[in-house]
Order: C-alpha cells, then sequence, then structure tokens
C-alpha cells in the first residue's frame, strides 16, 4: 500500500506543506480545558501532634554516695596481715586486717558495711590507730553519684526521683535519678549542684567524667521538620499551602528533638506545611505541593 494515499485529495499542495500537514494531523490536539501546571513544586508536610521531652543537661564527676573510713579502736597497734586490697567487693563484718597488740595477741579489723574497697593504706609493718590514716576506704553498698553543676535557670525544675540517663566516661550508659538538689549556687558562675543517684551493677570509676540527660517533663504541640522554620526580621515563621497558594504564618516555638520541632501557637493540626521553607517562596505564591509522611515520634 502507498504511504501517500491519505494525501490524494491534496494533490496540487506542494510537498513541504503536505508534510506539514501530515505532521499536525499526526500529533494529538490539546483539550480546550487542558492547562500546563502552574507554579514551583514543593514538597509539604501534615503539621502532626507529638511531645518533646524537656531535658536538663548536667556534666559532672562520678563520686560514691557514702564512703566509709576504716581505722582500728585502739592506738598503737601494728599491722600483722592484710587481707583485702583496692577494687576488692566485700561483705559487712567481713575481716581486712589483722594487728598486733602492743602487749601480745591479735585483733581483726572488719568491714562496717558491704561495697568496694576504693583505697587501702594497710601494709604489713606499718603501725595504725584511731586517729591516724584511714587503713581503708569503703563505698558503701558500692553505689555512686554523678556530682554536676546546673545553671540557676534549670534549678528550679529538677525534683527529687526524675528519671536521667547517665553516660559515663570508661562505662558506657547507665540508669539515674535525681537524689539530691543543693539549697546554694556557687555566686562567681550562678550554679548549683545535683546529686543523680546511679542505679547499676557496672563497677565505676571514682572521678570519672560523666553527663546526664534529666527529663523534667514533657510538652505535646504541633511538630514540624527544623527546615520548616525560618529566622527572620519578621519574627519566627513557617511557609504553609493553601489553595495551593503559600501563606507565611508567625509561630512560636518550644523544644527540640530529633530533628523535630514544637509549634506553641501559630500552627493547626493537619495544615500542609512546607517541609523545606525557602527565601524564594513568598506570600501568595502558586505552588504544586506534594504530600511527604510526618515524622512523628
Amino acid at each position: 500500500m502507498s504511504h501517500f494515499k491519505a494525501f490524494d485529495y491534496l494533490p496540487n499542495l506542494p510537498a513541504a506543506l503536505a508534510a506539514a500537514t501530515l505532521l499536525a494531523l499526526s500529533s494529538p490536539a490539546l483539550a480546550a480545558n487542558e492547562e500546563a501546571p502552574k507554579g514551583e513544586m514543593v514538597t509539604v508536610i501534615k503539621a502532626a501532634k507529638s511531645c518533646f521531652a524537656n531535658i536538663v543537661e548536667v556534666s559532672g564527676f562520678i563520686l560514691a554516695q557514702d564512703e566509709r573510713q576504716v581505722r582500728p579502736e585502739r592506738m598503737g597497734l601494728k599491722i600483722a596481715d592484710v587481707l583485702a586490697e583496692a577494687g576488692d567487693t566485700i561483705t559487712a563484718g567481713q575481716t581486712l586486717a589483722r594487728l598486733n597488740l602492743p602487749e601480745g595477741g591479735s585483733i581483726v579489723v572488719q568491714a562496717p558495711v558491704s561495697g568496694i574497697i576504693s583505697a587501702s593504706n594497710a601494709t604489713i609493718g606499718a603501725l595504725a590507730s584511731a586517729k591516724g590514716e584511714a587503713l581503708f576506704s569503703i563505698i558503701a553498698e558500692g553505689k555512686y553519684d554523678l556530682v554536676g553543676l546546673v545553671p540557676v535557670s534549670d534549678i528550679g525544675k529538677l525534683a527529687v526521683n526524675q528519671p536521667a540517663a547517665v553516660h559515663v566516661i570508661g562505662s558506657g550508659e547507665v540508669d539515674g535519678k535525681v537524689r539530691r538538689v543543693g539549697p546554694t549556687v556557687q555566686p562567681e558562675v550562678q550554679q548549683g549542684q545535683v546529686f543523680i543517684g546511679i542505679n547499676t551493677s557496672k563497677r565505676l570509676l571514682v572521678n570519672a567524667a560523666g553527663r546526664a540527660l534529666i527529663k523534667t517533663g514533657q510538652s505535646c504541640n504541633i511538630a514540624v521538620p527544623l527546615t520548616a522554620v525560618q529566622y527572620g526580621s519578621a519574627g519566627t515563621v513557617v511557609q504553609v499551602v493553601k489553595r495551593d497558594r503559600i501563606e507565611t504564618r508567625r509561630v512560636e516555638v518550644g523544644l527540640m528533638s530529633g530533628g523535630q520541632i514544637e509549634i506553641r501557637d501559630g500552627l493547626t493540626e493537619g495544615d500542609d506545611v512546607v517541609a523545606r521553607a525557602g527565601a524564594l517562596l513568598r506570600e501568595g505564591d502558586q505552588v504544586r505541593p506534594v504530600a511527604q509522611a510526618a515524622n512523628t515520634k
């Protein structure tokens, strides 16, 4: 079959015009009501509620909650035998050393509590007395505190038994609770002490550095990505898409966590928020929104 039969009704048209006519006939026509998409494509995320932990951060050092000093009750005794050393885990009543009496015979020195011997100064042949250097120091019950300083602005947020996640250098993560909040502050730095009791069976090193994150409460509000918030001379703003157009909202922000920020005022749950706000988007601009799943906790 000839490919030119379709043009038999145009026998007198020049070849170029016939070719153009063929191209026009082979291209689908746009519908009369069809319009090209308008505006920049933007990714939007649904404003959703989430809870943010209110955290106070503390840095400090590991100390014994209760350290007992062990000495003999009498004067002028000579150490005959040492039965325990620093680092040993001991029980209450366990014999730690044997001492010779000046008049003959011997007595024993026993642990007043169970725990861990943090230091030992007992040496065979040395003298020991009730007023001299302690023979042994014991961390009672093996209990430790992270003792740190807190700014005055955060002290009022702290209360006994608040949970804390503690990281101890060399020992890793352990659980803790606020055990005591100091009643005074250091005037030169305006910081006060907090004692965080550590709950662990791990052997910790006294004077090791540590850091604690104390959860003092939580706030539940609208959450959006940090990238959705802009800071400028007009204040803190978020861009929202309504009817395919940009609206700029002034917002009040709160806590931050995991790449999200709390919006305390200015947004409503379900608002389509521009996930990555940009200076090129202005109030009233027409856009093409593309939905993205919310990252809620």
